[in-house]
Formats: C-alpha cells, structure tokens, sequence
C-alpha cells in the first residue's frame, strides 16, 4: 500500500489517498478514474510529498495515551494503598456498617470501605449517609 497526497487542478482541494502500488495509481489516472470528492472532477493530479521520517525521540499519541493510563493506574494504585492503610474493610456489609456508624454514632478509629450495590448507595444517599465511589484495580499485572 501507498499513500499519495492528491490535488485537485479545478477547486484545489487536496486530500490523501491510498493505493496498492504506484503502478495502480497510474493506470486509475490513465483510465481517468481519480476524482476530487470535493467538485467530482477528474483533473486530479499527485503533489511533492515529504517522506515521513520515524524520529526516535518523537512521542507517538499511543504512546503518550499508555504513559497517561500509566500515571492514571499509579495515582489510583496510592489511593488504595491509603485507603487499606487508613480504613478498614468490611467487605459486602458495606451498607450495614454505614448506617451503623452513622444511626449508633459510633466512634470509630476508621472509616470504612467495602462493596455496595448502586442501589445500597442510593438508599444511603436518601438517608443522608454521605459515601463515595472509588475505582478499585485489581493487583494484576495484565
């Protein structure tokens, strides 16, 4: 496959386009088959083109959206870490704890985090028990 820059020699309008070779872009152009998607006429014609170079030190878009996954994991990889450090894991009784430190006004040490169903938080909400949500990743690697 190659990839040609095209002008068009009526509405210079200039657009890319791909062909399977050289030779194939010769013989549309010969069978007057190229045409301009802009004013659909047939006088369309290649332009210089610069050879794209790849340049190690430049950082590709996938790259640079791997690097930001990369730093978005670690920040919420730290907030666990304080999490579990800082508050105790009561697991699928999450809503139950809740209300019970916030009807028995108990005095805990820490707060609490668990798993809740979205209606459990709804019902929370209702009650006037603030929670929050927290994306948790697991330890895997991959």
């Amino acid at each position: 496959m190659i990839r040609y820059k095209l002008i068009c020699k009526d509405c210079e309008t200039t657009f890319d386009s791909w062909f399977a070779s050289s030779g194939k872009y010769e013989k549309l152009k010969k069978k007057n088959l190229l045409t301009c998607y802009n004013c659909n006429s047939s006088k369309v014609e290649k332009t210089l083109m610069a050879p794209q170079l790849i340049n190690s030190k430049k950082i590709s878009k996938e790259n640079l959206d791997f690097a930001k996954y990369k730093n978005i994991k670690k920040t919420l990889k730290n907030y666990q870490k304080f999490i579990q450090d800082n508050f105790k894991y009561v697991g699928e009784n999450f809503a139950y704890e809740a209300r019970s430190i916030y009807y028995e006004k108990k005095k805990k040490k820490k707060g609490i985090y668990g798993n809740a169903s979205k209606q459990d938080l709804k019902e929370l909400k209702e009650e006037g028990i603030d929670t929050q949500i927290i994306p948790w990743i697991d330890d895997k690697n991959n």
